[in-house]
């Protein structure tokens, strides 16, 4: 993909007069929506596995508010761009870990890493990221284990631990760290509202599109839930590390991730093909 900044130079402009449908705004708009459906992806993992608690009737709607939700909230912050912005200001700074820096004199310096507005942000929803996906995780195990041969008891404490209310509230409340990060990558980007509102509208009509499906294949698919709230525990390590400055390469961990996806879908097709050979077998 072209890179913005690069185009924007060539032609003259600056990201503050990228007109709307002009090949560098076309170009701002196709990259921004690339960045925020894939940005999104974790958004809508974690919304599922929380709707996936819920009624079957009511996690549709759990699925659609949350991401709506998400959308309004982005477009909030894209209007309040300057607030935003004033989040990377560092608040206070940490003994350790520390950086080395270099002042205006020319000397490097090594001192505690400062921590901002946004680097709080990403550290409380990392581990609030991590802590429920762990929990979700002994959930299930215990769940499983205890009432694996209840059926009565097993949907009945999952429903009365559960109401629709929290859901969306913990939905909400990791909308708010995914939409800082993405709104600061939009800014960073252009400052042109309209490019930057449409590539989130259209991002969240594609996960809209795809969330109901995903839903259904993980809640079909008891392994593929474990995997994918292993899944939001790494997210949840990767928010940490950035909150401390740590920037671990995305691209390992994604790469990872990928890999044991593939695998773990070519055991649910084996099994799927295992499930069929026995029912053929077992047929007169």
């Amino acid at each position: 993909m072209l890179d913005l900044l690069t185009l924007a130079a060539e032609t003259g402009a600056t990201p503050e007069d990228i007109a709307f449908f002009s090949v560098a705004g076309l170009i701002a708009l196709l990259t921004l929506t690339s960045l925020e459906v894939v940005l999104g992806i974790d958004n809508v993992v974690f919304i599922t596995i929380l709707a996936g608690k819920l009624p079957e009737e009511k996690q549709a709607k759990a699925r659609t508010l949350g991401l709506l939700l998400a959308m309004v909230m982005r477009l909030i912050l894209l209007g309040a761009a300057y607030w935003v912005v004033t989040l990377l200001t560092p608040l206070f700074h940490l003994p350790w870990p520390t950086e080395t820096i270099t002042n205006d004199a020319g000397e490097t310096l090594t001192r505690g890493i400062g921590i901002s507005g946004k680097d709080l942000l990403l550290l409380l929803g990392g581990l609030f990221l991590i802590a429920k996906a762990t929990w979700e995780i002994h959930h299930m195990v215990e769940d499983g284990g205890a009432h694996a041969h209840d059926p009565e008891v097993r949907p009945g404490m999952a429903r009365k631990a559960v109401s629709f209310a929290s859901v969306i509230t913990q939905i909400l409340l990791l909308d708010l760290v995914f939409s800082i990060d993405s709104v600061i990558t939009a800014v960073g980007m252009t400052s042109n509202y309209w490019i930057m509102a449409t590539a989130v509208v259209i991002a969240i009509a594609v996960m809209l599109a795809f969330a109901g499906p995903i839903g259904r294949f993980v809640n079909k698919h008891p392994t593929m839930k474990t995997l994918a709230l292993a899944f939001l525990i790494l997210i949840g390590v990767l928010l940490v590390a950035d909150g401390l400055h740590q920037h671990l390469d995305r691209g390992y961990i994604y790469f990872a991730m990928g890999f044991a996806l593939a695998v773990e879908l070519v055991n649910v097709k084996a099994g799927a093909r295992r499930k069929k050979k026995a029912a053929a077998v077992k047929a007169p």
